[in-house]
């Protein structure tokens, strides 16, 4: 028989503790990004018109920035999940792999969606081909869109898997640390980390403390999703089990 995707001790009490977490964090998290908004376009200041091209648009950066900095979680995860799967071939490992994968695509889609609108209000054009950060976080997206495509419509095997979970660590390792220390090493147009006091980046108490509450919000919306994407993961597995067993019996 099939070992379950998350094969755990006590499954059965692990996917009610999945399921149980799941909900609250996922509306927690939804509702702490809902907040995050509606603070940032109400409430926080305006950073200073002399210091920015266009000082309003800058209200977007208070999902942007979440969306980029839990995308990273979802990298880890990934690369995590690839590491455990291609060197002891573990399922529970091929689990996090998709899971990582398509969180990395979703937190991923968000930073390159809302990025392009703010460059378009604050430089004139959406996107800066020359800029080393923007260029390959936008690859990074693209290998989770390459890696969540391949493994639904690819049939499964451990070929298949071990050619994805190879992308995945090697696009990771690579692509990661690059993306994280470009803008201090290469910084072209795209702005300092936000939170670090500089010439291009100092925040106000009240810009800080929305900032904070979008990223906790959408930490907490990431560990809802997960949760939710274990239980959805070994509740498959039971399903697929119970048929199996079902069809033994009846023979």
């Amino acid at each position: 028989m099939r070992k379950s995707i998350l094969d755990w001790p006590n499954g059965r009490r692990d996917v009610l503790d999945y399921r149980s977490a799941a909900v609250p964090l996922t509306t927690l998290g939804l509702v702490g990004a809902i907040s995050t908004a509606i603070l940032g376009f109400l409430w926080a200041p305006l950073v200073n018109p002399d210091a920015w091209n266009a000082p309003e648009a800058y209200r977007i950066l208070y999902w942007h920035v979440p969306f980029a900095w839990t995308s990273f979680l979802a990298f880890c995860l990934l690369l995590a999940g690839s590491i455990s799967w291609f060197i002891i071939r573990s399922e529970k490992g091929w689990g996090i792999f998709v899971i990582g994968s398509e969180l990395g695509l979703l937190f991923g889609a968000g930073v390159v969606i809302s990025g392009p609108i703010w460059g378009s209000a604050e430089w004139g054009v959406p996107w800066d081909w020359g800029d080393a950060r923007l260029n390959t976080y936008a690859l990074l997206t693209a290998m989770s869109l390459f890696l969540v495509s391949s493994f639904r419509s690819q049939p499964e095997g451990q070929d298949t898997r071990d050619s994805l979970s190879a992308i995945g660590i090697l696009g990771c390792l690579v692509l990661v640390p690059i993306t994280v220390f470009a803008t201090t090493l290469w910084q072209d147009r795209h702005p300092g980390v936000v939170v670090i006091e500089s010439e291009d980046s100092g925040l106000q108490p009240e810009i800080l403390l929305v900032l904070m509450l979008g990223t906790i919000s959408f930490f907490v919306l990431f560990s809802g999703l997960v949760a939710l994407n274990l239980a959805i993961m070994d509740a498959r597995s039971e399903i697929e089990e119970y048929r199996l067993s079902t069809d033994r019996g009846a023979l």
